[in-house]
């Protein structure tokens, strides 16, 4: 038997458009492109038989059977919504599902002590986590909410500041041994380093410095390099394959046991930023809320 409801998706993508205004500013509210908003409509129309927009290259306008099915439409997302609300507040118990994405370092060594809490305290709550360094689409994918790495683009989704984490550079002690430790950064240029390929570019990633009070951005000329898995070179640097910079929250146990030793410390003081991601626009379970509130805001 064939899904009754399996347009949802593309009905908030035609709502979301006549909100905007534009299929352009509906794509950058939900995270996703002009295009696949474009497919959904027509999917749509092709569904119920009928136009709901007319397109041009200047302007869009909605038609009015689709001024009827919009007017129905934002009326049943709000009896879901409210109906959501009223279930998942029975007994103060929260229940649902919270998809989640997020990059391998934060994924392996900050977000499970974060989530072991919540989980806790919300049994009913399920949890999938997907742990990868690719920039997922929200929307398109169906996700709740991602973690990012750095500064984030103005797209229009709402985000929550996580923290700042340092940086370090790091070499195992036998390397060390063979190679020599380096003092400045032109002796670092002579040894073996180990950078990361930056997903969302294809290019190498900058390791950043501070050097008498100056933030520097050092391009390192690779022997080895690696892509996809950031945590990737921190094994090949433990190793003794060669130099690498990670997060301090990483290495740290590493350090403590003697495993990896940090180099240049003295160029240590620069810091990269996490942030929680959502959309803005979608009314939210209230699972999904209460772990949003639940994960520590930072500066």
């Amino acid at each position: 038997m064939a899904r009754q409801f399996d347009h949802m998706a593309d009905l908030e993508a035609f709502v979301t458009i006549v909100d905007k205004g534009t299929i352009s500013a509906a794509a950058v509210a939900l995270g996703t492109t002009p295009s696949v908003l474009s497919r959904a409509v027509a999917r749509l129309e092709a569904r119920l038989g009928v136009q709901l927009m007319r397109r041009t290259t200047r302007r869009l306008s909605v038609t009015e059977a689709g001024n009827l099915y919009l007017e129905q439409a934002r009326s049943a997302f709000g009896l879901i919504a409210d109906a959501e609300r009223a279930i998942q507040g029975q007994g103060g118990a929260l229940s649902g599902k919270v998809r989640i994405s997020v990059p391998t370092t934060y994924g392996h060594y900050r977000l499970p002590a974060m989530l072991r809490g919540f989980m806790e305290r919300h049994p009913q709550v399920d949890i999938e986590l997907s742990i990868n360094n690719r920039n997922v689409d929200l929307v398109a994918e169906g996700y709740d909410m991602a973690i990012r790495l750095g500064e984030l683009a103005d797209s229009g989704l709402a985000a929550k500041r996580l923290g700042d984490e340092a940086v370090c550079l790091v070499a195992s002690p036998d390397y060390l041994h063979r190679a020599g430790i380096p003092q400045t950064l032109h002796e670092l240029a002579g040894h073996t380093c180990l950078p990361f390929i930056m997903p969302s570019t294809g290019r190498l990633a900058p390791w950043l410095f501070r050097v008498n009070g100056e933030d520097v951005n050092w391009l390192p000329i690779p022997r080895m390099q690696v892509a996809d898995d950031v945590l990737g070179v921190v094994s090949l640097a433990q190793q003794g394959l060669g130099i690498c910079q990670t997060y301090h929250f990483v290495a740290e146990e590493r350090l403590r046991n003697g495993q990896l030793v940090e180099v240049l410390p003295a160029l240590r003081g620069r810091s990269k930023p996490f942030s929680l991601i959502y959309p803005p626009h979608r009314r939210i379970s209230a699972a999904v809320r209460a772990l949003i509130d639940a994960l520590p805001g930072g500066c």
